[in-house]
């Protein structure tokens, strides 16, 4: 649904460090990096137009609020790499790593908060 998405931070520098894990462990990479921004994964092109594309920018002054950013996970073991990796680069726990059928049976996912306090989570949706 969504083609690409912008998350304001404080700090470029510390989110690239944070958000370079926690995409990583979802098998995406940094594709670009300039003096107040950086993006991951692929953008949609004429011919390939099935991808989803972060940007980081960083801003002044950032306002945390209760969005949420939710990240697709190919696999269980994703979530927990991507939960993993966010709290040993500075993010924090926010609902932490679980199974949570009240959303489906299979909902499986890590909610955390990056350095700025974005609120961000980890979901797959398949059976182990």
């Amino acid at each position: 649904m969504l083609d690409h998405v912008s998350i304001t931070v404080g700090n470029l520098d510390a989110a690239v460090r944070f958000y370079d894990g926690v995409i990583g462990a979802l098998g995406h990479e940094r594709v670009y990096r300039t003096d107040d921004a950086a993006g991951y994964g692929p953008r949609n092109s004429p011919n390939d137009d099935n991808h989803s594309y972060l940007s980081i920018i960083e801003q002044a002054s950032v306002v945390s609020d209760d969005r949420h950013w939710a990240f697709r996970a190919e696999s269980r073991p994703a979530v927990d790499a991507f939960h993993r990796e966010a709290l040993a680069l500075g993010g924090r726990d926010d609902g932490g790593v679980a199974l949570r059928p009240e959303y489906h049976s299979a909902y499986y996912s890590a909610f955390v908060l990056d350095p700025t306090g974005n609120r961000l989570e980890a979901v797959c949706h398949r059976a182990p």
